[in-house]
């Protein structure tokens, strides 16, 4: 297969998450529904976090049982596990700080439209709240989204290198199925990304569910073209822990949201129908031994 078959396996796969976008639009703001939303996004996350740390272990335990046997292989053991440990740190610490700042950033909006009796309000314009964004990253909601789409996003980079060392190692079946798993997947994690949005007073644009589902699947087309001419277990591994970490993060905050929502039925459905579908479209992959 030439660059260009493989490349459109790449977008092929990336391309199915915006089939779950449009939920993001749902008129219905039944607190039922939007919680069942959300402790789908749950499920889903969950079953992303644990198959994203099983691939980014593998490297780690490979060198491990390598460096019992051979005293020289324990320095590749050690580098990948401080990049491990570093890059998941920086993917959950990473989005603490970047929420908190846009939090800071929001009040700081908010307060000068609405300044206190007798205080002088500074100009919309010198804190850039006139133009809320694209993303709408004021709101918490979108905001979440955005968080959501960042850690996916993350995680389909990784997918893509996959697609593309197999199609470039002459696996083409092996890419193919690789193709048919992922994009399986990533129509499921488009949906967990507008969920945060489903019944939003604000409903969001179509360009708007663009944008996040260029982040989200966009990486799995990246991942595909450098897969094809760069593989490295160290660049993999870091990716993948930046990914756990994100997710880590996003699945914190979801929870927090699904707790405030007081619907446990909807809440322990909704995480269990995110986890089958999670490991029902890893089966697919599985399926063909790869």
């Amino acid at each position: 297969m030439n660059s260009a078959g493989i490349v459109a396996l790449g977008v092929l796969a990336g391309a199915t998450i915006f089939l779950g976008l449009p939920i993001g639009r749902l008129k219905n703001r039944s607190i039922r529904l939007r919680a069942t939303l959300n402790a789908i996004t749950v499920g889903i996350l969950l079953f992303l976090l644990w198959d994203v740390l099983t691939h980014a272990i593998e490297p780690l335990e490979a060198a491990l049982t390598t460096a019992s046997t051979d005293g020289t292989a324990g320095a590749s053991f050690a580098v990948l596990a401080v990049i491990f440990f570093a890059a998941l740190a920086v993917g959950l610490l990473g989005l603490v700080g970047y929420d908190h700042w846009m939090t800071r950033r929001a009040d700081k909006a908010q307060t000068t439209r609405n300044p206190p009796a007798g205080s002088a309000a500074q100009p919309v314009s010198e804190i850039g709240s006139a133009h809320p964004g694209l993303l709408r990253l004021h709101e918490p909601a979108s905001r979440l989204a955005f968080l959501v789409a960042v850690g996916i996003g993350l995680h389909n980079f990784a997918e893509g290198l996959a697609i593309g060392q197999s199609a470039a190692g002459g696996q083409i079946s092996l890419a193919v199925v690789l193709v048919v798993g992922f994009g399986l997947h990533n129509a499921t994690e488009g949906f967990g990304i507008t969920a945060p949005l489903a019944g939003d007073p604000h409903r969001p644009s179509w360009l708007q569910l663009l944008t996040l589902g260029v982040i989200g699947g966009g990486p799995t087309f990246v991942g595909t073209i450098l897969g094809q001419v760069f593989v490295n277990e160290y660049v993999s591994t870091a990716f993948l822990a930046l990914a756990a970490g994100s997710i880590i993060y996003v699945i914190l905050q979801l929870v927090g949201v699904a707790l405030k929502f007081g619907e446990k039925a909807s809440l322990y459905g909704g995480l269990l129908a995110g986890l089958f579908a999670g490991f029902a479209t890893d089966f697919i992959v599985a399926a063909a031994g790869a």
